[in-house]
Formats: C-alpha cells, sequence, structure tokens
C-alpha cells in the first residue's frame, strides 16, 4: 500500500521549471487588480496544507512552480492513496484539529461525496472558463487532468496477437489457462479510484458481468496502488493488469521495455483529479492560489511536461496532453468520468455492499 509521506517545499527558483518566469512575480498576467489582495493575504499566512492522491514524484514540479510563483508561502504536500485522504480528513475534521487547505485526489467519487456534503469552499476560480464543462461543479470542485484507465501487459510474454484492443477481447483473453493467477487490478475495497473505475464500468459496458465472471476464471490478483500493479507486470509475476491510471503507465513505459499500455478503443474510461478547498481552511488565500494555478495555462503545462498527468485545458502544448490523448483513442470513444453528483451513485451504502458483495461472489472468486 502506498505509505502517507510529507513534502516540504520552500522557496524555489523558477529556473527549476521547464519556462522561465521571473523568481518574485507575485500577479499572474491577465489577472483581475483585485487579485492582488488574495495574494497579499496568501503571503500572510504563509502556509499551504495539501492532501493529495497523487505521487510525490509527479506533485514535486508543480509545488516548485508554485514557489517560483509565490515564493513566500511553504507547501506541505501529503502523499497517500485516494482513501486514505478522504479517511484522514473525515477524522481529522470529527476531531476538530487541523487538517488540510485542500484536497487533490484521484477518487472523483468520493471527492463530490465531500464537496456535496458540504465540506467545499465555493470559489469561482479566474481559470474556471478555460476548462471543460463537465469538470466543474458548482464553483466547488474542478477537474484538473485528463488520464485514461488502461489495459497493461508484459511484453515479453503477451504475443502482439494476444494483446487486446476492447473490452470484449480483454474478457476472452483472459480466462485462457496463461493468464490464470496472472491478471491484476485494484482492490476496489481499498482503492477509491479503482471503485470508481470499476462501478463506471459496471454502468458503461453492457457485458459487464461476463467481464467480472472473466476475472473469477483468471483468479484476479489485486493491489491498491498504481506503482504495485506496473512493478508486478513488468516482473512478469503478472501478464496484465485492468483499469491500471494510464498517467501513471504511460511514462513508465516510455523508459521501460517490458512494459504495454493498450487505451480501448470500444471506449477508454478519463479520470480528471478533483480538488476542492475545504470551507475550514486555515489557509484559505494560499489555497485559492493553488487552486487558480493549477488550473492556468503556466500550472496545466507542468502538469503535461512535467508531472506527466494529461493536461486538461485544450490550450495547452506538451508531452500529454487532452488533446492528443482524443486524437489517438478518438473522440467518440473518449467517456469523460463528470465531475458532479452522477458519479455518487455507488457510494450509497446500501448499494456499495450490494456491489462489493456481487464482486467478491464472481471477479473475487478463489
Amino acid at each position: 500500500m502506498k505509505t502517507t509521506k510529507t513534502l516540504i517545499a520552500a522557496a524555489i527558483a523558477a529556473t527549476t521549471v521547464s519556462f522561465a518566469i521571473p523568481a518574485l512575480a507575485q500577479m499572474p498576467a491577465g489577472y483581475p487588480a483585485a487579485y492582488k489582495q488574495i495574494v497579499d493575504a496568501a503571503k500572510k499566512e504563509g502556509k499551504l496544507v495539501i492532501y493529495g492522491a497523487t505521487d510525490s514524484k509527479a506533485a514535486q514540479p508543480l509545488i516548485k512552480d508554485f514557489n517560483a510563483l509565490y515564493p513566500g508561502i511553504t507547501v506541505e504536500y501529503n502523499d497517500m492513496n485516494s482513501t486514505e485522504v478522504y479517511n484522514r480528513f473525515i477524522s481529522e475534521v470529527a476531531a476538530g484539529g487541523g487538517t488540510a487547505d485542500v484536497l487533490w485526489s484521484s477518487a472523483m467519487d468520493l471527492q463530490i461525496k465531500l464537496a456535496a456534503g458540504g465540506y467545499a469552499l465555493p470559489y469561482h476560480s479566474v481559470e474556471a472558463g478555460k476548462i471543460p464543462g463537465w469538470a466543474v461543479w458548482k464553483d466547488m470542485a474542478y477537474g484538473t487532468t485528463f488520464e485514461p484507465a488502461a489495459i497493461v501487459y508484459n511484453k515479453r510474454l503477451v504475443s502482439e496477437a494476444e494483446v487486446p484492443k476492447t473490452h470484449a477481447e480483454f474478457a476472452k483473453l483472459i480466462v485462457q489457462p496463461k493468464f490464470q493467477d496472472k491478471v491484476t487490478s485494484y482492490d476496489i475495497e481499498k482503492s477509491g479510484v479503482g471503485f470508481m473505475f470499476m462501478t463506471q464500468d459496471a454502468q458503461d459496458y453492457k457485458d459487464f458481468a461476463a467481464l467480472q465472471q472473466a476475472f473469477g476464471t483468471a483468479k484476479l490478483r489485486v493491489q491498491s496502488s498504481t506503482g504495485t500493479m506496473l512493478e508486478r507486470i513488468s516482473s512478469g509475476e503478472n501478464l496484465i493488469g485492468y483499469n491500471v491510471l494510464g498517467s501513471y503507465a504511460l511514462v513508465r513505459a516510455k523508459t521501460d521495455p517490458s512494459l504495454g499500455v493498450v487505451l480501448p478503443k470500444d471506449y477508454t474510461l478519463i479520470m480528471s483529479r478533483v480538488q476542492f478547498i475545504n470551507k475550514t481552511a486555515k489557509n484559505v488565500n494560499a489555497a485559492k492560489l493553488w487552486m487558480d494555478y493549477l488550473l492556468s495555462q503556466r500550472g496545466q503545462t507542468i502538469i503535461a511536461n512535467d508531472s506527466k498527468l494529461f493536461a486538461i485545458r485544450s490550450d495547452v502544448k506538451g508531452e500529454t496532453t487532452s488533446t492528443e490523448l482524443i486524437e489517438q483513442v478518438g473522440e467518440k470513444n473518449i467517456k469523460p468520468i463528470p465531475v458532479g453528483p452522477q458519479v455518487l451513485q455507488y457510494l450509497e451504502p446500501a448499494k456499495r455492499m450490494a456491489f462489493l458483495k456481487n464482486w467478491k461472489d464472481t471477479a473475487g472468486k478463489k
């Protein structure tokens, strides 16, 4: 399981990022003059606490660049898995103690549950109009990335002829004896993003019941993190992985010759890391600066070129962008998961328990 880590980012020179902007810049170009009040108030706060389900390695370039833009603000970044983000925040709020100013997580459903439950501060970002409408909910929750759910396989052990291009081909492949005990995916009881991906499949894939049965036949091996799945596929311990977070997989595949990545041609689910500001944030102005920064062209350029999480803005150029992904898969085959209450359907306790029971009885049977 991904362990909780804390990364403290002090003021760092802007020369560490991929394009130069003066280290003392305090007002983003084109922002309203009144924005200076937020900047000044944030400098007085001097700190920002983020709970994130984004790996520190991917978050660090953003934190460095944010510090270059706002050098008076120290960022405390707490790296957890998506379920831990939710559980830690809820427990700390209940205890009345200190907690995060900003929550940023790949578990879109858990983020929306918190926002809809009254934990999010309404804030109309000055960058809101630059991201897709489906990625904003009530000026509270904002999608920041455009990341695909992928099939990942071991190129040494799975032949080109075997590589599945669709969900139906995947289900047909894994029931073969060769793949028994060699298929992996998220543990949907422990991974928020894994649960969300699988419940979306239940809605979008008409033969989902057959897919579940195929997982059961293959004796699915589950993990709580993307990194563990990629390690085991690369080593050959597992041959193929399902609904693996494509942003991480595509980056690793560029340097790992053992890994192949498929974006299914029938449909590819798109997850967007959702962020919101805690309505009781201690450093509320610093949180607003971070919100706007992550959605800005500058922040999104870092996401595309340094963090490699796939920028959601269409006006950003780089290695991993929504434009590039849409061209690769085809616009009609892209299925973004909307930022909004639509994702809450399977979080209702009775429905969640029923889904998990059915999953254990079929896909989870050994």
